[in-house]
This record gives C-alpha cells, sequence and structure tokens, in this order.
C-alpha cells in the first residue's frame, strides 16, 4: 500500500534535507539558541512548507487536468531547477552561522520563510507534477503533498537545528563543508531521478 507513495516520501526527505534558506537558519538558530528555543522556528517553516506544496498541488492538480502535456514541461523545468540547485549547493562554502540574531525566529517568520523561500515553491510544483497520478483529485493531491512535505521539513530541519549546535564543533575548515555540500549536491541530483520514474 505504501509502495506508490515511496518515491514522494523520499523525494520529500531529500528535498527538504538539502542545504536552502530554512535549513540555514535552522542551523544558525541551532547553533545560537539551541533546540529548545528553535522549536518555534522548525514548527513555523514545517507548517509553511506544508502549505506552500499543497497550494501547489491544488492549483497545478486542476491544470494538469485540464492539460497533461504540462505535466513534461513542469518536469523539465523542475529538474533543471533541481541541478542547477545541486551544483550551487555543490560549489558552496561553510554556512556563515555567525550570523547576529537578536533570539530565534518565531513561527509566523518560519512559516513566511517558506511562502518566500523559491525553493519550496518550486518543490511544491515539481511534485505535483510529477506525483499527480497519486492522487484522484486536486483536494487529494494538496493534503497528500502538504502532509508528506510537511512532517519531512519537521524532521530535516530538526536535525539541521540539532547540526548547528555539532558543525559548529567539527567542522573547522572550508574544505570539510564543501566535502558536505558535494554530498548533499549529488544526493539532490539523484532524487530528480524517482521523478521521472513516477511517469
Amino acid at each position: 500500500m505504501l509502495e506508490p507513495i515511496i518515491p514522494l516520501i523520499l523525494f520529500a526527505i531529500v528535498a527538504t534535507t538539502t542545504p536552502g534558506i530554512a535549513t540555514t537558519l535552522s542551523t544558525a538558530s541551532g547553533a545560537q539558541f539551541g533546540f529548545r528555543r528553535s522549536v518555534p522556528l522548525l514548527v513555523g517553516s514545517a507548517a509553511g512548507l506544508a502549505t506552500v506544496t499543497g497550494a501547489a498541488a491544488a492549483g497545478l492538480a486542476g491544470l494538469l487536468l485540464a492539460v497533461p502535456s504540462l505535466q513534461l514541461a513542469m518536469k523539465v523545468v523542475g529538474s533543471l531547477y533541481l541541478v542547477w540547485l545541486a551544483i550551487k549547493i555543490g560549489r558552496s562554502g561553510p554556512p556563515n552561522l555567525d550570523v547576529t540574531m537578536a533570539g530565534p525566529n518565531s513561527f509566523l517568520g518560519g512559516a513566511g520563510i517558506q511562502w518566500m523561500n523559491p525553493k519550496g515553491w518550486a518543490m511544491g510544483l515539481g511534485a505535483a507534477a510529477s506525483f499527480a497520478a497519486l492522487a484522484s483529485g486536486p483536494l487529494q493531491l494538496a493534503l497528500l503533498l502538504g502532509a508528506t512535505f510537511g512532517l519531512a521539513a519537521a524532521a530535516s530541519l530538526s536535525l539541521w537545528c540539532v547540526a548547528g549546535m555539532l558543525l559548529a564543533r567539527l567542522l573547522k575548515t572550508e574544505w570539510q563543508w564543501r566535502a558536505l555540500n558535494i554530498v548533499l549536491a549529488l544526493v539532490l541530483a539523484a532524487s530528480i531521478i524517482p521523478m521521472w520514474r513516477s511517469a
């Protein structure tokens, strides 16, 4: 019963785990404020991504039903964006964890970050185009994607928050950060494969 949605779950895990605006903020918050004080930010960001992917799926699913050839175009555009993002991640150095913040961000701040985050919209649109066949209609697809991405984001952002507390102490050199970024970039690029197999 879970087999049809395993590619979606894997895609959501990889997409929400790769570095971006929300993961960087979660890492910085963990490094500066610890896990407990970062919880409102983490929950808000996960809820924000859930609503972004749900909204993208609800609107796009109806359009895909009317124009099925649009799904191929969305997959191409989504794949190109993810390749570009993987290259950008692979070429980046250490994150700037020394950003001075007065305090951890709020629930609304975390949600707002996702609504302005092009990566979140691209994930939602790409997942809606790639996994539309898993749902019988726009509302069901919106709920499926919203729940999947919201849960994946809650888990991954929590890990990045904890990583912020640890990585600031463990990774000392730029080449260590570059090696980590290259691995994450390769994993993100590999996540494109299930998108094309789910057609």
